[in-house]
């Protein structure tokens, strides 16, 4: 399937969780197109099955029924080496709890993604060099995510989402540990990757992150019950955010 510019189609989804009479469907009959270079945000109450949508576009689960299509290649029939390959390769991954690896200094954990693609580790410093600068911590290279606070470390997980030039970062509730500057300290970020033709789909809470988007979708029980464009509003949303407005 390749019949637009979509980097993300999806044709039919289901996800189903249990057996018999305490079988839930997470995703319901999903149909979905995410255009090169579009910010996607969905929001919607809690098990609505957001985060399950988000973990079968980049293949840490897989569909019930249905198909997933990335930059149009089909990936919910891929074997798990394969599929492993393609999200290391492809996908960029960004979490509420950040994920660090503990032991390891920002800059070790933004090398380690292209470390695993096959980069070599000259490449791979190099990059996490130009991303940490990208996200405002240079300075900060060398220190443990102990060490860091809570906004820094996902500035470190947005680098490391980063490092092999992904087809599309999918984000987990990004801001969903952060307080006010912090969030807005991501949401920069965010909006100077989607002016530069980034392609996104963040699952999200919060109304200050939907604001930034292109378009907005509304999930309950399951399926979609809304999709709004927004095209233009991300400036306006994150220049209010910032009080660049008035």
């Amino acid at each position: 399937m390749n019949e637009s510019n979509a980097v993300i189609q999806v044709r039919d989804l289901v996800k189903e969780h249990g057996q018999g009479e305490s079988r839930v469907r997470a995703v319901d009959e999903v149909v979905l197109d995410v255009p090169d270079g579009q910010m996607l945000a969905v929001m919607g109450p809690s098990g609505c099955g957001k985060s399950t949508l988000l973990h079968l576009l980049g293949g840490l689960e897989r569909p019930s029924r249905g198909e997933v299509w990335l930059a149009g290649r089909r990936i919910d029939n891929l074997s798990e080496r394969a599929l492993a390959r393609l999200r290391r390769q492809s996908v960029g991954f960004i979490f509420q709890a950040f994920h660090l690896v503990e032991e390891l200094s920002a800059a070790e954990n933004v090398e380690l993604p292209a470390l695993l693609a096959g980069r070599s580790p000259r490449q791979a410093r190099r990059r996490a060099g130009v991303l940490l600068e990208r996200v405002g911590l240079s300075a900060r290279a060398r220190h443990l995510p102990s060490q860091l606070s809570g906004g820094q470390r996902q500035r470190v997980a947005i680098a490391r989402a980063l490092a092999n030039e992904p087809l599309v970062v999918l984000a987990d509730e990004p801001t969903g540990n952060l307080d006010s500057a912090a969030t807005l300290d991501v949401l920069r970020i965010f909006e100077e990757l989607r002016s530069a033709g980034q392609t996104f789909v963040i699952v999200t809470h919060d109304e200050r992150v939907a604001a930034t988007a292109d378009r907005l979708i509304s999930m309950r029980d399951g399926m979609f019950v809304d999709d709004t464009r927004l095209a233009g509003s991300h400036a306006r949303g994150l220049g209010g955010l910032l009080g660049l407005e008035g």
